[in-house]
Order: structure tokens, then C-alpha cells, then sequence
């Protein structure tokens, strides 16, 4: 094929393209005149680290010096996978896997050449205890994701673990220290490796990113290191050592040293919080980016199609999947990934991006990269501009798989606006907010005296209080100006009626305490639906403004677009938990209380999602305490899997043991704050079992109650095991199953009884669920004698009247008589009594249900249980509302006459008497 010829998609019959296609390339060509001879010493196929290593002793053999052999490797390489790309179609993996094992490999083979010269004079560098210190060559960016470009530079970090200094030679002379040591290898291995000889180079090297940039030293210490982030460590270096990985030398990543680097990188590059501040400083990188672009093709029209640098080139798709890694990385470690195109299903995966967006970002990322590729075989230069000669652009749209230019570029336009349309966005901020803008589009950030203007009221008299406020004074010059910026869009709502004077009281109120926490302003300033839906929130109720100022960081879960259209999913929640454990353990980050503040995390998130849902209306009052006690459920097996693989007493794989829920749990009627009312029991014959068992629920209760950082999960209550507080924290289920079965001297009360209506298996050993279910069945379908069973309930609720005394004038919707215990009381009783002839009474559906039931098999007269259970279900509204407002539970005592009377009516109808 000549230059200027037309191109035609040349194919064998078997659908590949003939090898002659990769051959137009300038730099193809040059490759396969020179090197002919020394082309088939790269084993055949997809280049390997086996075959390049394989390749690399070879070369050598035939009598090349390392610095040579490198350079001719390299050579090789590339012509193997320009052949790979544009002739047989490779996976773009394929090509960017086979240039980092190329990279991994040559840098190794440098180091290792560089020290045996160095140790020769100077001897081996030494620690403090005497053992050598190590090096690590820290791949960034492309390198260190495995996404290397055939034309890249490499992004490279030095640091050694310790100070100390050199050993010296056999004479014990010559000694240096370890910093002159490590700069004197980086210079010699820069020169190996980056140096321009007849053969070209291998890899050009740059080591900006290092700390303090070209102004700092070649190599630092790794406590250095660590100072550094800690005092000047920049936002955008997050971005660039999220990539970073350890390739050289070989043996740091074998033995496992490598690990000392990531306990200081990660805390560095992911915040224990969700970090939304690194938005202004990623805009501003960008914009820098862009600048630069538009300089270099002033004048140069061409330059402008850039497939990297350019809007919706492959520096968006990267930005936009590692500002979402970043902000959240902290918190959901299973987002923590190198590889670009990994990062974006993950981010899908955690609900962070629509799965179709992903796909088309991943799309885009393909498509571009090997455009790239195409571009820099031409010339093996290092550029991202499109060719501007017309035969070029035919062959990379042959090679793209386009029958012609015409359709190849319209492809890379439909990717480039895509990728621009959601970088934009997503970098959005806060377009939303009118007159937040100062001159030029500048943003000036008003004084709070300014900004009190705009309010009225309550909401102005609150404010005032904040220009003497030590938190407000404190704050940073960017923070003020997010903070004065948030203000002026929540008077703009105010104003506008989108948001009441109460959310807005309550807004400042939760906020002013968080000012030093100046993420959260970030967060709102970024996402006004978060900001929006937060302030909706807290004008809904009060119980959501505690509940956020304990647990702050949930408001990020207001961002998730399908949070009011879907609901809690246990599996889901499981899964996601299990994966965040997984990425923990691979970075040796999985101690017990990191697993402790995990699980807070979690549970507090999903607990504000159904609150959230709760206080907008989307779920009833009894969905939402079934999601509740769907989530308890959930964090039950969770923790209890999570401590039994950490119980160091352990004897066996899998615990013998079953938790039984019993109370607002059993009855799958949960609250917000509840306690969980559970019995622990064991069916294991080993002689240690009661001793192992004990240990292990201790430890249960523990993880659930301890308070942490992130607070703790629920209050455990197990009074309800046989003989109460006085038992055994954990009951072998042959003595549990006697106790509440009436065999031996030693058996249940009655009021035990009424809570094993309630009471349902939650978890555990399998074949346990089936013999508690028999056991419970047992218990409530046992014959009755209906007096002494009526008067000993009815003696139980006296002492529950007696210790909830109500006003004369009120009507407590719980305790007053005619209230929701009755009808509890009234359900266990027909449970107990009448289960023995009715057995679809022994299901554990609730009080509404069951009280349907009794009614339909006649045990009630006709609409007296319906009007209950409609009484029960309004009571629990009440309820639930004035929990949610943190208000009495008690009303005017004629607001509820009908319901309250139809309790009564229940009550007499059953148990044969007034209840006065």
C-alpha cells in the first residue's frame, strides 16, 4: 500500500484483515526493515510478561548491552501489537496490558542492573536494623492502571522505606547515604531507560508528579512521603496517586514490602468521609487542561481534535470516573480500582451512575484509546491529534473498522459529545443558583451582613446570631464563600415557596455545628437536589434533624436518583457489604474496627433511605417497619457471619447457633431506634460449645452496641431467654424447647408465652429453623383454660397500665385503655386460646392480619375485627408521626373516640369485661 492510495477494507476469507493493513504505518515500516532479523525472537501471539522476558534474555544472548537490549524489546513490542490492533483487532486490554508488562519488565531489569553496579562501590544501602532498604519505582497514571498507550511517557515516583546509608565496598570504604544512594539509581536508571541512542529509547520518563514537583529531589523517603502529604499535599495529587502501584523492582511486589507504600497512600487519597471539596479543585484542573489545549492550537486549527485533551476526550471519561471514586473511595472501598474501564461499572455497580451510561462512558473510552493507538503508530510520536493528511484518516477509519472517514469521524464526534454532556454534568456545581454569580461569571462570595438581607422572620433572627459565631470566623475563605452562596439559594427557595421557614430553621440549626466540616457545604453547593431534598426533609419532621446531626454523612445518600422509587433490598445490602469487606482485606485494611464502623456506615445509610422515603411519603407506615426489620434481619447475619469468622475460639466452619427474634422484631413491626429483642440458641454436642457460644454472642452484642466514630448499630435486649436475666446468655435448644414446652420443674409464664406468638427465627443453622417453628407451634396451639389464661393477661395488663400513668384529658394512643397494647393483648390471647382448632391463627402476619382472621373463622363478631385493625392501623399512624416529630404520643382524648372505641368494643368481646 503507497501513500495517497485509496483504501479498501481488505479481508481473508476468514474475516481477518491481511497483516499488510498495520504496515502502512511510517513506523511500522521503519521497524520492519531494521529489525527483520530480530523480529521472530518475540515468541508468537499477544505479548506476555513469560514471552517479553523470554525475548529480553534473548537479545541479550545475542550479545546486547541491557541499555540496548531494552531498546530494542521495545521496538519489537510494538511492532507485534500494531500488527495485533489494526490487523487482527485486538482487545484494547491486549495492547495496553502488553505495553505496561513491557514497561514493568524493563524497569525491573534497570534496577536490578543499577544496583548491582551501585552496591559494587558503595555497598548495599542499610536500615537501621540492618536490613537493606528497599526501593520502590511507584508507576502512576497509565502505568500504574495497566492502561499504557503505545506512545506514553511514564509517570514515575521514587521512594525507599528507610534512611541510613551504604554499607560501603570490600574495603568498607566508599559509604554514602541512602538518599545519595536511591538519587545517584534514579539518575543512572533514567538514563537506561529514557535516554535517546541508536535504537531509539524506551521509554520517555517523567517524574514531575513527584512531591514538590521538578523543585523536589529525585527520590524520598517514605516517611517523608507521608509528611508531605499530610502538610502540602494537593487535591489533584489524590487523583494522580489513586493510580499509583508499585511495578520495580520485582522482588518489592513479590515480598510484599510494596504494602508499607499503600498504608500511606491510602488514607492520603481517600478521606474516611465523603469528600465532595475535591469538585472545585478537579474544575479548576480541568479548566487548567483546557487552557493549555487551546493555547498550543492557537494558530493551528488542527491541534483542536485532540482525542485526549479536548472536550469529551479521554481525559473527561478519567476525570469523571475518578471524581466519583474519590469522593465516595473513603467509604465504599469496592470503588477503590485502577483500570478506567473497571472503575466505571464499579461506579454503575454502587448505583453512582446509571448502568447505560456507564456502558456508553465505556463505549467512549474504547473507541478513543484505540484511535489514540492509530494515531501514534503512524510516527511513533507521542500525540493525540488527529492527522490532518487525508490517507491517514482512511486508514485509521479501515482500521476502526469504517468504510470510510466520513463515518469514522461522525462515530468519534457521537462519543466526544456524549463524554462532554455528562462531564459537564456532573462538574455542573451550582448552576441552579441565580445571581451566585459575580462579574464575568466570577464567583464572589457576599458577607453574611449581605446575605441576612435576603431573609425575613425567624430565619433572619437566627442568622444574625452567626457573624459572631467562632465556626463562621474559622472558616476558610472558599468555605465563607460556598457557605454565603448556599445561604442566597435557600433564601432564593424560601422566597420562591419551595421550602418552608421550618426547614430552613432547622437547616441552620444542623448546619452550624458542621461549618468545620466544610464537605458538607460542598455536597449541598454541587448537588442542589441534595440540598433541596435535605431541606424538604427537615421541614417534615424534627427526628430527621437529630438523626442527620448524628450521622451527617447520610445526606449523600439524597444524590441516589431512584432513592423515592425503590426500596431496602437485604441481598443487595449483603452483597454490597461482602464486597466492601473484600476490597478492605486486599488492602490490608479489614481490623474490627474499620468492620465495626463499616457496618454503622451501612446501617445508617439504609436506616435514612427509609426515612427519607418515610417523611416524603412514599412508603406506609407499615412498609416502613417492615423495611426496618428487614434491615435488622440484614445486619444480624451480617455481623454474626463477620465476628464467627474473626471468634478465635471457633471449632467448626459455620456456627451451630439460631437467633430468634421476639417483640417489635418478631412481629416485623421495627421503629426507628428500636431494641432488639432476641434469644440465642445453640444444637452443637461438642464439650466446648457452651463455652464458645457464649463467647461468641458476647461478642455479637458488642459489635452491635459498641459506640464508635460512626455511633452504633442497635441496643440488644435478651431478658426474653429462659429464666430472664438470671439465664444463660445462650440456651441449648433441647433446654429451650422444655422450658417453653412445660417440661421439667423449670418452665415459661404465661407472659413468655404471649411473646412466643411473636417470635420467628431470624438466622442461623438450618435445620434449627424447622424444629423452632415446631417448638413455637407447639407452645401456642397448646389447650387453654380460657378463665385462668383471660385473667392472668389481664393481670399483666394491669401492670402495664400501672407503669404508664396517663392524664385524665389525654388518650395515650400506646398505654390509655382502648390503645394499641390492648389490641396486642387481645391477638395473644385469641393466638393462644384458639390456635388449636384455627391453626392459621399460628402465623406470625401481624396483629391487622391476625385480627382479620379471628373474625373470618368467626372468633369475633362480624366488623369487629375489621374496625380494630383499622383502629390499630390509624393508632400507628399517630404514632409513628409523633415519633417522627419527637412530640407526646398522647392526644386530646376526644380526637380519637371512634378508634378508641372500637378497641374497647375488642376488648370486652373477648376477654368478657370492661376495661376501665
Amino acid at each position: 500500500m503507497t501513500r495517497g492510495e485509496p483504501l479498501t477494507p481488505a479481508q481473508t476469507p476468514n474475516g481477518q484483515a491481511f497483516p499488510e493493513v498495520a504496515a502502512y504505518s511510517r513506523f511500522v515500516q521503519r521497524l520492519q526493515r531494521r529489525y527483520a532479523d530480530w523480529l521472530p525472537l518475540l515468541p508468537p501471539g499477544e505479548p506476555t510478561r513469560q514471552s517479553l522476558s523470554e525475548a529480553l534474555t534473548a537479545l541479550v544472548a545475542k550479545g546486547l548491552d541491557t541499555g540496548a537490549a531494552l531498546r530494542v524489546l521495545r521496538q519489537l513490542t510494538l511492532e507485534r501489537l500494531a500488527q495485533l490492533d489494526t490487523a487482527q483487532q485486538a482487545p484494547l486490554q491486549t495492547i495496553t496490558q502488553g505495553m505496561t508488562w513491557l514497561a514493568e519488565i524493563c524497569l525491573d531489569a534497570a534496577t536490578r542492573q543499577v544496583q548491582a553496579d551501585l552496591d559494587a562501590v558503595h555497598g548495599a544501602p542499610l536500615s537501621a536494623s540492618g536490613q537493606r532498604s528497599e526501593l520502590w519505582v511507584v508507576g502512576m497514571g497509565k502505568l500504574g492502571a495497566r492502561e499504557l498507550n503505545v506512545s506514553s511517557d511514564i509517570d514515575l515516583i521514587y521512594v525507599y522505606d528507610e534512611d541510613g546509608e551504604t554499607a560501603g565496598n570490600a574495603e568498607g570504604r566508599n559509604k554514602i547515604s541512602a538518599q545519595e544512594y536511591f538519587s545517584r539509581l534514579v539518575k543512572r536508571v533514567y538514563a537506561l531507560i529514557g535516554d535517546t541512542t541508536e535504537h531509539g529509547f524506551v521509554f520517555r520518563v517523567d517524574l514531575a508528579l513527584r512531591p514538590n514537583g521538578n523543585s523536589g529531589p529525585s527520590v524520598v523517603s517514605l516517611g517523608a512521603l507521608e509528611e508531605y502529604f499530610q502538610v502540602q499535599g494537593r487535591e489533584w495529587e489524590r487523583f494522580a496517586w489513586m493510580k499509583s502501584r508499585v511495578v520495580a523492582p520485582r522482588s518489592a511486589v513479590t515480598n510484599g514490602s510494596a504494602h508499607k507504600l499503600r498504608g500511606v497512600v491510602l488514607p492520603f487519597v481517600f478521606r474516611r468521609y465523603l469528600d465532595y471539596n475535591v469538585f472545585e479543585s478537579l474544575r479548576v484542573l480541568h479548566q487548567q487542561i483546557r487552557d493549555h489545549a487551546a493555547k498550543r492550537s492557537a494558530g493551528h486549527p488542527e491541534r483542536a481534535n485532540d482525542v485526549k485533551l479536548s472536550r469529551g476526550g479521554i481525559r473527561e471519561i478519567e476525570f469523571t470516573v475518578q471524581l466519583l471514586q474519590v469522593v465516595r473511595g473513603g467509604q465504599f472501598p469496592e470503588l477503590r480500582t485502577r483500570p478506567t474501564l473497571d472503575a466505571l461499572q464499579r461506579v454503575a455497580k454502587a448505583g453512582l451512575m446509571p448502568q447505560a451510561t456507564a456502558d456508553a462512558l465505556s463505549a467512549a473510552y474504547v473507541f478513543l484509546r484505540q484511535v489514540e493507538h492509530r494515531i501514534q503508530y503512524l510516527d511513533d510520536q507521542q500525540t493525540h491529534v488527529l492527522p490532518t493528511r487525508d490517507d491517514d484518516l482512511a486508514w485509521i477509519a479501515q482500521t476502526m473498522g469504517h468504510a470510510s472517514t466520513c463515518s469514522f469521524l461522525t462515530a468519534l464526534d457521537a462519543h466526544r459529545e456524549m463524554v462532554a454532556q455528562e462531564f459537564d454534568t456532573l462538574l455542573g456545581g451550582d448552576r441552579e443558583c441565580k445571581g451566585c454569580n459575580g462579574k464575568n461569571g466570577t464567583r464572589e462570595a457576599p458577607e453574611l451582613e449581605g446575605v441576612l438581607g435576603v431573609f425575613k422572620g425567624a430565619v433572619r433572627e437566627r442568622l444574625a446570631q452567626w457573624p459572631g459565631n467562632p465556626r463562621v470566623q474559622a472558616l476558610r475563605d472558599d468555605a465563607r464563600g460556598r457557605l454565603m452562596r448556599l445561604l442566597q439559594r435557600t433564601a432564593q427557595w424560601l422566597d420562591e415557596g419551595r421550602v418552608s421557614e421550618d426547614a430552613v430553621l432547622r437547616m441552620v440549626d444542623w448546619l452550624e455545628p458542621l461549618l468545620r466540616r466544610e464537605s458538607y457545604l460542598a455536597l449541598m453547593l454541587e448537588r442542589p437536589s441534595v440540598h433541596e431534598r435535605l431541606l424538604r426533609l427537615l421541614g417534615a419532621a424534627r427526628w430527621p434533624a437529630r438523626y442527620l446531626l448524628q450521622h451527617p454523612g447520610v445526606i449523600d445518600e439524597l444524590a441516589g436518583g431512584s432513592l423515592f422509587t425503590t426500596r431496602f433490598d437485604a441481598a443487595e445490602f449483603e452483597a454490597e457489604l461482602e464486597a466492601r469487606l473484600a476490597a478492605l482485606k486486599r488492602t490490608g485494611e479489614d481490623d474490627e474496627e474499620s468492620l465495626l464502623n463499616l457496618l454503622r456506615r451501612a446501617h445508617h445509610a439504609e436506616q435514612f433511605r427509609t426515612l427519607a422515603r418515610d417523611a416524603e411519603g412514599v412508603l406506609t407506615v407499615e412498609e416502613v417497619a417492615d423495611d426496618l426489620s428487614s434491615l435488622a434481619d440484614a445486619v444480624l447475619r451480617v455481623t454474626a457471619r463477620w465476628c464467627w469468622g474473626r471468634l478465635k475460639q471457633k471449632h467448626r466452619p459455620e456456627p451451630a447457633i439460631a437467633i430468634i427474634a421476639y417483640g417489635k422484631l418478631g412481629g416485623k413491626e421495627l421503629g426507628y431506634g428500636s431494641d432488639l429483642d432476641i434469644v440465642f440458641v445453640y444444637d452443637d454436642e461438642d464439650e466446648r460449645a457452651q463455652e464458645i457460644y457464649a463467647a461468641f454472642v458476647r461478642k455479637l452484642i458488642s459489635w452491635m452496641t459498641v459506640k464508635t466514630g460512626e455511633g452504633d448499630l442497635y441496643e440488644i435486649d435478651t431478658a426474653l431467654r429462659p429464666n430472664g436475666n438470671a439465664g444463660l446468655l445462650v440456651t441449648r435448644f433441647e433446654a429451650f424447647a422444655d422450658y417453653q414446652q412445660q417440661r421439667g420443674s423449670n418452665t415459661a409464664w404465661t407472659w413468655e408465652h404471649q411473646a412466643m406468638t411473636r417470635a420467628r427465627f431470624v438466622l442461623g443453622l438450618p435445620s434449627l429453623a424447622p424444629r423452632f417453628d415446631a417448638v413455637r407451634h407447639a407452645v401456642i396451639s397448646a389447650q387453654r383454660d380460657p378463665i385462668s389464661l383471660k385473667a392472668e393477661i389481664v393481670a399483666m395488663r394491669d401492670r402495664v397500665r400501672q407503669a404508664h400513668v396517663v392524664k385524665a384529658d389525654r388518650f395515650d394512643v400506646k398505654h390509655s385503655p382502648g390503645g394499641m397494647v390492648d389490641v396486642e393483648f387481645v391477638v395473644q390471647c385469641l393466638v393462644l386460646l384458639h390456635t388449636v382448632r384455627h391453626p392459621e391463627l399460628a402465623d406470625n402476619v401481624g396483629n391487622i392480619a391476625l385480627l382479620i382472621r379471628a373474625e373470618v373463622v368467626g372468633l369475633l363478631p362480624m366488623g369487629v375485627g375489621q374496625a380494630a385493625a383499622n383502629a390499630y392501623r390509624e393508632m400507628r399512624k399517630v404514632q409513628h408521626r409523633a415519633r417522627l416529630n419527637e412530640d407526646p404520643t398522647d392526644v386530646p382524648l376526644h380526637t380519637l373516640t371512634p378508634e378508641r372505641e372500637a378497641v374497647l368494643v375488642l376488648w370486652r368481646g373477648v376477654m368478657g369485661g370492661p376495661l376501665l
